[in-house]
């Protein structure tokens, strides 16, 4: 079954062929594989360097060594679990997630959900584009190539190059780079690692004082929107080439696991690199991958580059891939590597304003995603309660018309979505951007703006909380009603 504003496709087969595949049911022949096979993508998505700089931004919450540690853990992990479970819906119903998800919200309510989907991956991938365009040139720089826009330019092409082919070639060439990636980024990780093992000192890290509840709850938050929040609207994406027999615990424990492993690793090394080294987390405040080679010898330069650069990479990869998803799902009456190639084209762009032209573009763009991570962890409640509260497989036929079982617009899943996020920007304050200024008005109760409770994120948690328990309580009839149906 195909989408109306989508062509029908039929599957690549064999190869490295072009995925025609867009919004499609897969075909009961084409879908293979067992749920170990999702571990590589998701690992490789979450491999990078860049993760340890996180260990500077959770020390920045004033923790100490075992809670930063704590922190960054249940964080990550917590995230990831969510989008183990949203991957269920993959395998349910063999389909995108923006494309199950119109189940909850209706077939016309759900393109709200795909535009807001769509913004946030190609948020996302232009961050990733221009991290890992400025990680080549640093090194390329450090290792005496004094033309910082020759430097910028060849790690722009190279990124670009690299991720933009994959993902306009869709999931079999996604399963096989990211495989390679896997691969390569580990191995090269794990010799960072041990070389930079030095640096560690455990008295630096044992005399870290202690933080409050609010600023452990603010590191935990800001690492699970950081993380596994970003990756929740795409989960599905990646298990519905999955036999419907798939083991559910399977699904969610192979997604968790390749997502949340080397995420966990990174963090807990960049606590230990930082909270022995003060000035290296001032520095990685400044420049993440620059801080980063000035603990480096200067023979592992070069390959420190390409762990930068695949880490990176594999997660432009499967987000190009799913905000090509995205836009189909917006209503777009295009082919999915035409969408995917709209967005690559989008990132490059947006990463050379970047790179080239607006130097106060970054801080201002990571408050806005950080502002639509509130609507994204409403969404995601909505979407983790569709789970608990579906037993049939999905009809098929009525995911692609508006006059099917599960109609045009869901009004209370999108007012679940609108109730979380206006909520959950009351509890936020968010000072990377100045425009932003007008959030967290509803946090007078907890000491305001400039109390402790300011800084600890709970509007996210508060909106995720909206959405699951809004969705049980609400929808549970109308799910009911659905699958009676169909």
């Amino acid at each position: 079954m195909s989408d109306s504003s989508a062509p029908t496709p039929g599957n690549a087969q064999g190869g490295l062929a072009v995925e025609m595949a867009g919004l499609d049911v897969i075909p009961e022949s084409d879908r293979k594989g067992r749920p170990s096979d999702l571990f590589m993508p998701w690992f490789a998505a979450n491999i990078s360097v860049l993760g340890l700089s996180w260990g500077a931004w959770v020390l920045g919450f004033g923790l100490s060594f075992w809670q930063a540690v704590v922190a960054g853990t249940v964080g990550v992990v917590l995230s990831f679990f969510l989008c183990g479970v949203i991957a269920v819906l993959g395998k349910r119903g063999s389909a995108p997630t923006l494309a199950l998800s119109r189940a909850a919200f209706g077939y016309n309510g759900n393109r709200l959900s795909a535009a807001l989907s769509w913004i946030l991956t190609v948020g996302w991938e232009t961050v990733l584009c221009v991290s890992a365009t400025l990680a080549s040139a640093t090194v390329l720089q450090a290792l005496g190539w004094h033309n910082q826009v020759g430097a910028q330019i060849l790690g722009f092409l190279l990124t670009v190059g690299l991720a933009a082919s994959a993902g306009i070639l869709g999931f079999e060439a996604i399963m096989r780079v990211q495989t390679w990636i896997t691969w390569a980024t580990g191995i090269l990780t794990v010799v960072y690692l041990i070389l930079v093992a030095p640096q560690i000192s455990l008295r630096a890290l044992l005399a870290l004082p202690s933080g409050g509840m609010a600023a452990f709850i603010g590191a935990l938050v800001m690492v699970a929107t950081g993380f596994g929040l970003g990756w929740v609207n795409a989960a599905a994406d990646y298990s519905r080439y999955l036999p419907r027999k798939a083991s559910t615990a399977g699904v969610i424990g192979w997604t968790t696991l390749g997502s949340a492993l080397p995420c966990v690793i990174l963090v807990f090394f960049g606590v230990l690199l930082v909270g022995s080294d003060a000035a290296l987390g001032q520095a990685i405040n400044a420049d993440p991958i620059g801080a980063l080679t000035t603990i480096l010898p200067a023979w592992f330069l070069v390959p420190f580059a390409i762990v930068a650069i695949l880490g990176l990479a594999g997660g432009i990869i499967m987000d190009l891939y799913s905000s090509g998803l995205s836009l189909l799902a917006t209503g777009l009456p295009v082919r999915r590597h035409v969408a995917t190639s709209i967005d690559a084209t989008i990132m490059t762009v947006g990463t050379i304003a970047v790179i080239f032209g607006a130097d106060d573009f970054l801080g201002p763009f990571q408050g806005f995603l950080t502002t639509l991570g509130v609507v994204i962890a409403a969404w995601a409640g909505v979407m983790v309660a569709e789970v608990i509260l579906r037993r049939r497989d999905y009809d098929e036929e009525a995911l692609f018309t508006p006059d099917g079982v599960y109609g045009s617009v869901n009004w209370e899943a999108i007012t679940l979505v609108a109730i979380g996020s206006v909520v959950g920007w009351g509890l936020v304050v968010n000072s990377a951007a100045s425009w932003l200024s007008w959030q967290g008005y509803l946090l007078g109760p907890l000491g305001g703006r400039d109390g402790a409770w300011a800084g600890a994120n709970l509007g996210v948690l508060v909106s995720l909380l909206i959405g699951v328990l809004g969705h049980l309580a609400l929808g549970r009839g109308r799910v009911a009603r659905q699958e009676a149906r169909s």
